[in-house]
């Protein structure tokens, strides 16, 4: 006999999280098996754009975080070329050397001590809306992650190379987890490196559909409460880790090599 149709809206929410924390597993892979995967997935979602982008993760050592080496696309990161940079981007583990304008991350790092990881890429539809200088508007309920949670720079300021460039970004961001850039790209900033994939690859699917949805006709907002209830409630750190999960589960098909570890 069922035991919950008399049940409001506010309970059934709060046992279906509790379920999910208690009988979703945990995945075991650690940052730099995960920093890999991300980019392989990002690849399958059309993130790449030649070399350009930027995935990091903090490492166990304050000022240190891992990314990708410079000359090599998001198809042929493994778990074994990654590279260990300090703040100034000095090689402390790898070879070669990481992409220069990975300075910016630096500076989002030091603004958001809640960041354990930042995706900058410039997949098609992203790139596409950015050129249109609007701000991303989220009007259907699979993009609410990213609803009032997403900044919007509209003057491009160049090659994230600076300092200045650093500063702009950061603030720029503020507090939330996504930023449009105008003329460049989209950057995500998060708690995990599951949220931060998960987060990169709405975000491009969230352009795509504004582009289609402008082609129509007007977009209509969504409600706000509705759309902040839809955002609290994707947003969940183990939402994340099983969405990750699914995605490195595809990502493994194609991609077995990015877990080698050996030289």
């Amino acid at each position: 006999m069922a035991t919950t149709l008399q049940l409001g809206k506010d309970e059934l929410v709060a046992k279906a999280l509790r379920s999910m924390q208690h009988l979703l597993p945990e995945t075991t892979w650690s940052t730099r098996q995960k920093l890999a995967l991300t980019c392989r997935i990002l690849f399958d979602a059309g993130h790449d754009s030649g070399l350009a982008g930027q995935i990091t993760a903090r490492a166990e050592v304050p000022g240190t975080y891992y990314t990708q080496r410079l000359g090599l696309g998001f198809d042929e990161i493994s778990e074994r070329n990654l590279l260990l940079v300090d703040e100034d981007l000095n090689v402390l583990e790898g070879d070669g050397m990481a992409n220069p304008a990975n300075r910016f991350h630096s500076w989002i790092y030091r603004a958001r001590p809640d960041v354990n990881c930042i995706i900058h890429t410039h997949p098609l539809h992203i790139a596409a809306l950015s050129m249109l200088e609007v701000p991303l508007m989220v009007s259907h309920m699979d993009i609410c992650p990213l609803f009032d949670d997403c900044a919007f720079l509209k003057d491009w300021p160049g090659i994230p190379v600076g300092n200045e460039e650093g500063e702009i970004i950061s603030q720029a961001l503020g507090d939330k987890r996504s930023i449009l850039l105008a003329h460049h790209g989209q950057l995500v900033a998060c708690a995990s490196v599951e949220e931060a994939c998960v987060l990169a690859a709405l975000f491009e699917r969230a352009a795509k559909m504004q582009l289609l949805a402008m082609a129509a006709g007007e977009i209509k907002p969504l409600p706000p409460a509705l759309a902040r209830e839809a955002h609290d409630w994707i947003s969940t750190p183990k939402r994340s880790q099983v969405t990750f999960a699914y995605y490195a589960r595809r990502a493994l098909k194609q991609h077995a090599d990015c877990l080698d570890a050996a030289d």
